[in-house]
């Protein structure tokens, strides 16, 4: 099993955290880049903070100097600016990969797939854009294919897990952080499934499949199955029973959503993914569970449980 050195952009981040720390807990050593690693240095994690800026490949470039592995998970917050920054971030990295001879590690998602695609895509599923971010995706894993580095594209549903980020559908649309749960607010149809990806396993996956280096083809890429919620009402079932009560569901406004737009940018950007909420698109995992033997599941209750109390949702009784 291949460990080494590895350098995580977005380590700040739920992916990028979470990938991180279990490289550090399997033995790798790591590096994660950050304009201030002083402050960043502050979660004491254990991992080693470099300065840099990942949008100059010049920084990305020296950090991942003896790096045999990197991990680009840095997004601009929020969605903003990705048509700006995300392609220039990821040549960064792309550089960064070509100079090391280091594998590139991109965490995907199901943005890439459309209705040409079926309900339940598999890896080498037909790619055609439903959305600005979709195209963007596409760009990018064709980016990867182009430059002819080893990458490795692992590809999962909707994040949740301890450490998730206002990115999340779960922390920022679900439940509020902080605070205990007397309502969650539901963005999908009654009766239709949806995605979801538990980040402690999506971790596990990466690190998982980086371990075993030589077996890889030069670009991989591999679907998650997650956790499927079948009509779209499990996921807040789990929440109820981990806060010990009934919740109160509240619909989300997507009809508000381009009156807000001229006030809440994010509004747009919003709107444009409501499509995963109204179709069921379950990406198949076959070709993971071949390579693995099975994809790493923790049971969802367990995953919901945890994911609360991380959030600082869970009262002490619960």
């Amino acid at each position: 099993m291949t460990t080494g050195t590895a350098l995580v952009l977005g380590a700040t981040g739920g992916v990028g955290g979470a990938v991180a720390r279990r490289l550090k807990a399997e033995g790798w050593t790591v590096r994660a880049l950050h304009r201030d690693p002083g402050r960043a240095a502050r979660a004491a994690d254990g991992l080693d903070w470099v300065r840099g800026d990942a949008m100059v490949a010049a920084d990305v470039v020296a950090a991942a100097a003896g790096a045999s592995l990197i991990v680009h998970a840095v997004n601009p917050p929020g969605y903003r600016d990705w048509d700006r920054l995300v392609l220039p971030m990821l040549d960064a990295s792309i550089a960064a990969s070509r100079a090391s001879d280091a594998r590139l590690l991109l965490p995907g998602n199901v943005y890439v797939y459309g209705r040409d695609a079926g309900p339940n895509p598999g890896a080498d599923a037909p790619q055609a854009p439903r959305t600005a971010k979709g195209r963007i995706r596409i760009a990018m894993e064709a980016r990867l294919r182009d430059s002819g580095v080893r990458s490795l594209i692992v590809r999962a549903g909707d994040f949740f897990g301890p450490r998730t980020t206002a990115n999340s559908w779960f922390s920022s649309a679900l439940v509020r952080p902080g605070r205990p749960v007397r309502s969650v607010t539901g963005p999908g149809t009654p009766g239709i499934g949806h995605q979801w990806a538990y980040l402690p396993d999506v971790a596990e996956t990466m690190v998982r499949l980086s371990a075993r280096e030589a077996e890889l083809p030069r670009l991989a890429a591999f679907n998650m199955e997650g956790h499927w919620d079948p009509d779209g009402r499990q996921m807040i079932a789990a929440i109820a029973r981990a806060v010990g009560g009934r919740v109160r569901v509240r619909r989300f406004p997507w009809a508000l959503l381009p009156l807000a737009a001229p006030f809440w940018p994010l509004a747009r950007e919003i709107r444009e993914m409501r499509y995963l909420w109204r179709e069921p698109i379950r990406m198949r995992n076959d070709d993971l569970v071949r390579f693995l033997g099975a994809e790493p599941h923790t049971p969802l209750d367990e995953a919901v449980r945890e994911t609360l109390a991380g959030l600082g949702c869970l009262s002490a009784s619960a």
